[in-house]
């Protein structure tokens, strides 16, 4: 018994020893429309506190990238949050047709609280946190975007605040009543400064807040994990185009680093380095003015979904009889009128078949992805089905031909078809990581199964992927 009581005991410490190595915090800042070529091409800019301090110090993996196409900022953050693909977590993007009533819906519409992650079908890793806590551990979500928010933040976490429409910081009665004493007055302070401010950019109010938010809670103040996330930006703020691409994306990406910096610095100061994790990525895609490209002689044209939509009724009609076979469009994809088929005894098959061929002929069509086209699954067009949601997508999905404007003349919804890509970074600081260049491939699906191991809980619910150390 003496013996058995030397194991139990030295197992006890061993497990506590490991618990203790586990971060306090763990900082997730997702960075819109980060690329790495940009990272690299401004340099120059940097001090030693941001970006230079945590490439040339950290783990850093400079190939990354979403294995799901399309991606817009929802989809990204939920895919980091989840580490799966729409596929299983249900965000396919910022808005969808809703089937039911035919309108479009937001990723985080709810009618009851407004605004909450009721769409998001999967936990996220600060979920598992909670779950694995007991409900201890502190989970805090910001960002200027509401999705973002609140997909970051996930169903669980205990404070997760946006910018509303009148630049104060708000959030949803899902999470809380009401917002807490220390929010309404950074709210009023804001108020307050802000008449004297000129050049206050997004970025600065969010590091403000997250400067507050460690001031006034117990965020990495005791040996349960906590969990911060944060949402900054590297577009070029709307309005402030000079024309230079140069010196405009030069300033953004001078003023990110120095709002990289502010965090880091914040953080190391009320918790120390060694016990935060940060971890820092790109939500993978580029939003770019729409260009007048003929006037450069590029081949380019325009795709009109509703006329398309249109033809296609008619089409389908002289074949099997009148009705709205087309029940409504959105974005690039068509949603079929599933009851009119049924009730006509109609094979689904045999219509999304014809469609596909009719379409195809149209001008401006590269390609033509039926339902059962993406269920089927082959190896060419695994990311686009993993960027598919059987019950939200529509039947039909259109990819217009590179150059191609896309317009929805009923809505004015217009988008400009390219098939590049480019590269970001994923940046693990902090923690003991020890500082390596990585050149491999990576998946951000990766990163929660990475947390998730680090600070030794489950990964999320659908997350299939391998933690990348």
């Amino acid at each position: 018994m003496r013996y058995l009581a030397l194991i139990l005991a030295a197992l006890t410490s061993a497990q506590l020893q490991a618990y203790d190595l586990a971060p306090k915090l763990v900082v997730t800042v997702t960075i819109d429309q980060l690329r790495a070529d940009y990272i690299e091409a401004f340099n120059s800019y940097y001090s030693h506190y941001g970006f230079r301090r945590i490439i040339d110090g950290g783990l850093v993996y400079d190939g990354a990238s979403y294995p799901f196409s399309p991606v817009d900022r929802a989809s990204a953050v939920a895919a980091i949050s989840t580490g799966t693909t729409p596929f299983y977590n249900g965000i396919i993007g910022e808005q969808w047709l809703d089937r039911k009533t035919l309108q479009p819906t937001g990723c985080v519409d709810d009618e009851t609280d407004k605004a909450s992650p009721a769409r998001l079908r999967t936990s996220t890793v600060s979920d598992e946190l909670k779950v694995s806590s007991n409900g201890k551990s502190l989970v805090y979500s910001f960002a200027v975007n509401k999705a973002t928010a609140i997909l970051s933040g996930g169903h669980a976490a205990d404070g997760v605040y946006w910018i509303g429409g009148d630049g104060l910081w708000t959030s949803s009665s899902y999470y809380e009543k009401t917002l807490p004493k220390w929010v309404r007055a950074y709210n009023k302070e804001y108020e307050r400064l802000q008449k004297k401010r000129e050049m206050y950019q997004d970025n600065d109010n969010v590091v403000d807040m997250i400067i507050s938010a460690l001031q006034n809670t117990e965020l990495g103040r005791d040996t349960n994990t906590d969990m911060l996330s944060i949402a900054l930006s590297a577009a070029m703020p709307s309005g402030k185009n000079t024309g230079d691409w140069q010196k405009d994306m030069s300033a953004v990406y001078h003023e990110l680093d120095f709002s990289l910096g502010r965090i880091i610095n914040t953080v190391e100061k009320r918790i120390g380095l060694d016990n935060v994790l940060f971890v820092v990525t790109s939500t993978g895609y580029k939003e770019e003015k729409p260009v007048d490209v003929k006037r450069y002689r590029i081949p380019s044209g325009t795709f009109y979904i509703n006329r398309t939509a249109s033809l296609l009724n008619m089409y389908l009609g002289a074949i099997y009889g009148q009705g709205r076979y087309v029940e409504q469009w959105f974005g690039n994809e068509l949603y079929l009128n599933h009851r009119l088929i049924e009730q006509n005894r109609l094979s689904l098959h045999e219509i999304l078949s014809r469609s596909q061929d009719f379409l195809l002929q149209n001008a401006g069509v590269a390609d033509v992805y039926t339902s059962e086209r993406l269920l089927a699954g082959n190896n060419d067009i695994q990311q686009l089905r993993a960027g598919y949601n059987p019950s939200l997508s529509g039947d039909i999905i259109i990819q217009v031909a590179p150059g191609w404007n896309l317009l929805n003349e009923n809505t004015q919804q217009t988008y400009t078809s390219r098939a590049n890509v480019f590269s970001f970074p994923i940046i693990f600081f902090g923690a003991n990581i020890k500082h390596e260049k990585v050149s491999l491939p990576v998946t951000v699906d990766r990163i929660a199964p990475t947390i998730a191991k680090t600070i030794r809980i489950r990964a999320p619910n659908a997350c299939s992927a391998a933690p990348l150390f």
